[in-house]
Order: structure tokens, then C-alpha cells, then sequence
């Protein structure tokens, strides 16, 4: 990499480099010389094979109070995990076998990640760890729900639209999601609500309904009457279509009967968001796309709570179907207690997968922003979450107005960096720390659909009255009803309709693609940092005009290797926008021009959408010394299954060579220089700030882009440096601190369902 023009006088605390090769490399060499930057970890350093939390419980012999995964002491301490697998057989056969042969049971098998859901006795796992086909063993920990305004406040209804859309009125830009698939992985989706009907109000636009917690170990108690502790017994099914067994597994998940398919209401809150139709009562509560197609998979329980092979599961049918049913997003409101680094955590791998196959996955960031005493708190971020290839949203605050010059960064929403870690095979720890959340939505006192249960109303709305009072309490009408909630859980349905909206106006839009769009056009909250916002507030309005200037087969071009590093990326006869700004409710919204890359890097400049940048195959991500390469195996054709539909294994390898950027684009990490919070550089600066100076020109223009050479070469970015931040006062979570002051399911802090939200 190499730089010309346009370089900076801001904050030059630090020259950060990033992958390159030729001269640059002396001149890292340099740089490190003279204490500039610090270079990573290598990036060969092998990971301990036993997730932490889980080599706690085996360290002290017993089940530690409030995990689920693990029960008993001594020798009857037993084990529910999630063991990855590199093997080529994606039936694990021998590992299977091996697993009741040590007397524990198989409950489940994955295509995401090669994996198994198990019963294993404690006394056997560090054996496992020690077999070549397994790559990693983490607990199945437990899950939850990370639990119009809507549309003014994100740009969805703007300057550019005559008037606020009604029932069947006006969209943004003629948008309203139509054809696009939005899977949401949560408690459910009442399918006879007004608000997931059609336009005719008559036909629900849910169009799948599966329940993933009808198997796993919770199967053994219907197919044979037994303890879901009980060992030698294997309940995983081949995944093949058109099988018997895959046939049987769908009608056993079918939830399309069930007459009150969400218990707890926090799904059909969350789907209603993204694509609710409102206009069928007073209050205005259309989703960001009201004509969406809607896919509910059930991983969560009538409390929230779940577990992560539930969620796996989930994942895996989502991918299984979404080229027959055209799924192009799935919404995950939920996290997990997981303090695994990204590069081994199996939900993790799940939604790489997810992404590698062509499928936007949004995620909340999680409600952690403060602990029990109102200290802000910096690396609180959920996982998945902490994945460099999803769209992670943080919550703002609307203030209730569709205006934004009182909007701020609402102090529930979980702050970065990840902090997730690894400890690698001589003890040391090496922490993620990238850069999260990746933007904002709103997320404050929210209206949303309550979902009806038999004659009343979810459990979350009877359990927490405040939240339905003022929209006639349990007295509403069935399948009417309204409720408040706040929470990162609400923001991120928001993200995933505006992503419909982008797929509607150009289909042939990437993932990374459109996380890139969403974060240039999102406009920075004034005064908040890069992570306490990422990019800054989400901006439909500026997302689908960038969107809509693009060529419309990128991913098919991608999937065929015929789009070339630098290749047009514009439409024929398009040019880049050159206001950089949108009109969002007769304000002018400036774009931040903020796009994070390698997981603490910051890029910007026209260069990003005017030429492609290979960063936009979905199959390729990198994160800071590590970068990959997904390749997508699909099940064989036949008379009743279309070749290349159904994905079979998802596997990811090195990339070792290759660019990742071209020339033309900016880099911005000498901007930034070293993190600290005092003197707010880093990580800690203002996004508005860093747009202004992009505005005005600042960052440098690279001369060779960014390239794969010879391995990983690469240096420290945007330095986290630890022991400076700690010093300063900073209040660092190592995984999940618990805020908002309620906590149920497993450890979880369900905060959102409970907030009536921040003044």
C-alpha cells in the first residue's frame, strides 16, 4: 500500500498501515522502529481448542449455578456442547460415533459450520480436543432476545417522498420491500396479525413458519419419553434434500399450524419493525418494508430464551431455503453470554456462512451501554454480534420527533470494541477488539405489534402493563395490538427492512456491499464515537439512492469471477453523487462517509463505489491479522432438486494472496491515531468529526490499494492500546456486563422488553 495527495494534518499520532507488500513493508518496519504502531499477534497463533467459560466448569468440577449446558459433579459432571469439526464428511460419521462410544448422545448436525450439538461427559472432553477432526469444543450456551417514528426517523419517509406512506399510501423512493425474503430468528411471528397481513388484508405475508425448538436434545423428550440427559443416543438427521429424513425433519419444525406461534411477543415486535403494515390502527406503526415477505423460525422460547444449537439450527434452515424462497436477510434480535473470539465462536461461523452465501445478516449490538451504577461500559457487544461480516445496529434516541438534531446514542445500546477473545496454545490472550457497533437505528419507546395468545396478549405485554396502557392494555382487539419496547433488539429490525428496500432497488447487491452503503450514507449523531455509533444513524433515504446508482449484477458477476478488482461499479450512464447528503424530514442529512474494513480500519472516498473492491464478495472477510475464504458447496442436482440451491457445507480457508482494495480508495487511521478516551482520538473520536475532515478532503488517497501478499502482513490500524485506556478511567466489559438492572434466562439481561425507554 501506498499513498499520494491528499494527506491529512489531523491528529497524526500514529502512520497505521494495513496489508501490503513491496517497499511498504520497510517502511511498517520503520514505523514499528520508532514505536509508530505496534504489529499484531502473529497470525499463525493457534487457539486453545476449549472455549474459556467451558474450561472454567471442567477446571472446578461441578455446574456453575444458571448454566444450563452443564449439570453435576465430579464424574456425573456432564457436558451439553457445540463441537466444530474440519472433517470432509459433513455426516461426522466417525465423530458421532465416537461421541456415544464415550457415552454422551448427538443431538443435532450442522451445514453452517460443520458441527455437532452433544451430550458429553466432562471427562471426555479434553480428549476430544485432542482429535485432529476437531477444531473447537464451546458450551451450548444460552440465548436471548437482545431484546410510524420508525419510519421519519430513519430517512425510510423523506424529502424525496410527497407525503408519509398510509396502508397501501406512498413509499420511500416507491419502495416497500416487495419479493424480499426477511427471515427472523427470534420467539416467533404471529402470522394473523393486521400488521403481517397483505395489502388485502387478508393474506399473511408470513410465508414459513418453523419452530427449531422441536429438536435437539429437546426431541429425545418426544421421540422417546427420555431425559434430555440421557446418553447413547444420536437424534441428528442427514440434512439432503429430497431425502425422507429431510422431509421428515420439515414436517416435525412445520409451525404453520400453530394457532399462537409467539408466546412472548418479542417477535412479532421485531418483525413488525421491519415490516410491519400499519394504517389499521390510530397510531401509524408501518415497518421500514410493509410488503417484505416474512420467514419465521422460532429459536427462542416463550420466555426469550433459547440456546445456541437452537440458533444454529435456525441459521441452517435459513441457508438451507433461501435461494428456493429468496431469503436475502435475516434478522437476528438476540445474543449470546459468549466470550469466544469471532474465529471460533460457532454463531459466529454460523452468520460468515449466512453472509458467504449471499444472505445480509443484521444483528442487534446488544443492551449493555451501562452497568448497575450508570457507568458507561465499552466492550459490551454481544455475540454474533461481534462478527466483522454482520451488520451490528446500536440504538438511538429519537427523542420522539421525526427530526434529528435531538437524536442521541441511547445509553442502553452496547459500545465496542469486541472484546471477545482467544487464548492461544501458550496462554496468552488475544483480544478482537474491533471496531462495533457498524451504525445506528432507532430504538427508543418504539411502537410495534403485541402478538395475540389465545383471547389476549403475549406474556412480555401481560408480564409488563406499562407497556400496552397506552393502546388500551389487554383489552385491544386480537390480532390489533400495540406495545412499546426499547433496545438494540428493536434498532435492528430496522436495519434488516431498509437492507429489503436496497434488495428491492437493486438486487444485485453483495452483503458486504450493502453494509458498506448503509455505513458511507449513515449520518453521524454529533459528538458520539466511533463506538458508541459506528458510521452514525441509519439513512434509507441516502442507502437506496447510493443503492440505485450501482450495476445490478454485482453478486452474479462475483459468483462467476468475471468482476475484476477496479472494475465500473457504477451503473451505465450513472455517476457518483456528489452532495453527499440527503433530505430527511426538510433537514440536510450529511453522509459520514465512514466505512470500517479489516475490523479497525477506517476507508472512505468515491474510489469504494465507483470500482469494485473485491472486499465486496461475500465469500472473502478480514479482520485485523486474519483473513478468509468461504467456499460454498452446494447438494448435488436430481429429478426433484435444483443444482446449485441448496447449500450443503460452508468452508472457510486462508487467503493468502490477492487485493482487497484498490487503488483510489482513502484511508483514514492517521486521522484517528492512538485510542484514548480523554483526548477522544482513536476509537473514541467523534464519526462527525472524522466525516468533516473526509469532507474536506483529508485521509490518504492509497496509490496500490490494499493487497494479500505472502501471507498476512499487517500492522495495527487504529491501535488499541490497553493499558493506556485502562488508565485513563475507562470501564472495559470482558464479554457480557450486565445493565438495565434485570437479568433472567441463563445470565442474560433482557433489558429492552422492560424499558419504556430513555427520556
Amino acid at each position: 500500500m501506498s499513498q499520494s495527495s491528499h494527506h491529512s494534518h489531523h491528529s497524526p499520532r500514529a502512520w497505521p498501515w494495513s496489508v501490503m507488500s513491496g517497499a511498504a513493508t520497510a517502511a511498517l518496519a520503520l514505523a514499528v522502529a520508532l514505536g509508530l504502531c505496534q504489529p499484531l499477534q502473529a497470525a499463525s497463533a493457534q487457539p486453545k481448542k476449549i472455549a474459556q467459560d467451558l474450561a472454567d466448569v471442567l477446571s472446578a468440577g461441578v455446574a456453575v449455578y444458571g448454566n444450563s449446558w452443564a449439570q453435576g459433579s465430579g464424574i456425573n459432571l456432564m457436558i451439553k456442547a457445540v463441537i466444530v469439526s474440519n472433517t470432509a464428511d459433513t455426516d461426522m460419521v466417525d465423530l458421532r460415533h465416537a461421541v456415544i462410544t464415550a457415552g454422551g448422545s448427538v443431538y443435532m448436525r450442522f451445514s453452517a459450520v460443520t458441527a455437532l450439538s452433544v451430550l458429553l461427559p466432562a471427562s471426555a472432553v479434553t480428549s476430544f480436543a485432542a482429535r485432529a477432526d476437531v477444531t473447537s469444543i464451546s458450551p451450548n450456551r444460552a440465548t436471548a432476545r437482545a431484546a410510524s417514528l420508525t419510519e421519519l426517523a430513519s430517512g425510510t419517509v423523506s424529502g424525496a417522498t410527497t407525503s408519509p406512506r398510509s396502508y397501501v399510501g406512498s413509499v420511500a423512493n416507491g419502495l416497500t420491500g416487495a419479493g424480499v425474503g426477511i427471515a427472523v430468528l427470534d420467539s416467533g411471528v404471529s402470522r394473523s396479525h393486521a400488521s403481517m397481513m397483505a395489502a388485502d388484508g387478508i393474506t399473511s405475508r408470513v410465508a414459513k413458519s418453523v419452530n427449531m425448538l422441536k429438536i435437539g436434545d429437546a426431541s429425545l423428550l418426544v421421540t422417546y419419553a427420555a431425559s434430555n440427559w440421557d446418553t447413547g443416543i444420536d437424534v441428528s438427521r442427514p440434512m439432503q434434500p429430497g431425502t425422507l429424513s429431510r422431509m421428515a425433519l420439515e414436517a416435525l419444525i412445520d409451525a404453520s399450524k400453530d394457532p399462537s406461534p409467539d408466546l412472548h411477543g418479542h417477535g412479532t415486535h421485531v418483525a413488525s419493525v421491519a415490516a410491519g403494515r400499519g394504517g389499521y390502527r390510530r397510531v401509524d406503526t408501518t415497518g421500514v418494508a410493509p410488503a417484505a415477505t416474512l420467514f419465521d423460525v422460532k429459536v427462542l422460547d416463550g420466555t426469550g430464551a433459547g440456546q445456541l444449537a437452537s440458533a444454529l439450527a435456525g441459521i441452517d434452515w435459513v441457508i438451507h431455503h433461501a435461494k428456493e424462497y429468496n431469503i436475502r436477510v435475516m434478522n437476528l434480535s438476540l445474543a449470546a453470554n459468549s466470550t469466544e473470539s469471532h474465529l471460533t465462536d460457532p454463531l459466529c461461523r454460523a452468520v460468515r456462512a449466512a453472509t458467504a452465501a449471499g444472505i445480509t445478516v443484521v444483528v442487534s449490538a446488544g443492551n449493555f451501554g451501562r452497568n448497575a451504577a450508570g457507568v458507561e461500559i465499552f466492550g459490551s457487544i454481544t455475540s454474533p454480534a461481534n462478527d466483522p461480516t454482520v451488520i451490528t445496529v446500536g440504538s438511538d434516541n429519537a427523542k420522539a420527533t421525526a427530526l434529528r438534531s435531538d437524536d442521541v446514542v441511547n445509553a442502553f445500546s452496547s459500545r465496542g470494541p469486541t472484546r471477545s477473545s482467544l487464548i492461544d496454545l501458550s496462554g496468552v490472550r488475544i483480544v478482537d477488539n474491533l471496531l462495533k457497533p457498524d451504525l445506528l437505528a432507532p430504538g427508543n419507546k418504539v411502537v410495534g405489534a403485541a402478538a395475540s395468545v389465545a383471547n389476549t396478549l403475549d406474556s412480555l405485554s401481560l408480564a409488563n402493563p406499562a407497556l400496552v396502557q397506552d393502546f388500551g392494555g389487554s383489552a385491544q382487539a386480537i390480532n390489533h395490538g400495540l406495545k412499546y419496547l426499547s433496545g438494540t433488539s428493536i434498532s435492528a429490525p430496522a436495519v434488516s427492512g431498509a437492507v429489503a428496500l436496497m434488495l428491492q432497488a437493486n438486487p444485485g447487491l453483495t452483503p458486504p456491499l450493502i453494509k458498506a452503503i448503509l455505513q458511507y450514507t449513515a449520518q453521524p449523531v454529533l459528538g458520539a464515537s466511533l463506538v458508541q455509533q459506528g458510521a452514525g444513524q441509519l439513512n434509507v433515504d441516502g442507502a437506496v439512492q447510493l443503492a440505485r446508482s450501482l450495476r445490478t449484477d454485482v453478486a452474479s458477476a462475483v459468483a462467476a469471477g468475471t468482476l475484476l478488482a477496479g472494475n465500473p461499479l457504477l451503473l451505465a450512464g450513472k455517476t457518483f453523487p456528489t452532495a453527499l447528503n440527503s433530505k430527511i424530514n426538510g433537514q440536510t442529512a450529511l453522509w459520514g462517509q465512514i466505512v470500517f474494513a479489516g475490523g479497525n480500519h477506517v476507508v472512505s472516498g468515491a474510489a469504494l463505489f465507483s470500482k469494485f473492491q473485491p472486499a465486496y464478495d461475500p465469500r472473502v472477510w478480514w479482520s485485523r491479522a486474519n483473513a478468509r475464504r468461504a467456499t460454498v458447496n452446494y447438494w448435488p442436482g436430481s429429478s426433484t432438486v435444483s443444482a446449485n440451491t441448496f447449500v450443503k457445507s460452508v468452508v472457510e480457508t486462508p487467503l493468502l494472496t490477492g487485493p482487497i482494495y484498490t487503488a483510489g480508495v482513502v484511508l483514514a487511521d492517521a486521522l484517528l491515531g492512538r485510542s484514548s478516551w480523554l483526548g477522544r482520538t482513536g476509537v473514541f473520536a467523534a464519526s462527525g468529526t472524522l466525516g468533516g475532515w473526509l469532507l474536506a478532503g483529508s485521509g490518504i488517497t492509497m496509490a496500490e490499494g490494499i493487497t494479500m501478499a505472502e501471507g498476512i502482513t499487517m500492522a495495527e490500524g487504529i491501535t488499541m492500546a490497553e493499558g493506556i485506556t485502562m488508565a485513563e478511567g475507562i470501564t472495559m466489559a470482558e464479554g457480557i456486563t450486565m445493565a438495565e438492572g434485570i437479568t433472567m434466562a441463563e445470565g442474560i439481561t433482557m433489558a429492552e422488553a422492560f424499558l419504556l425507554g430513555e427520556p
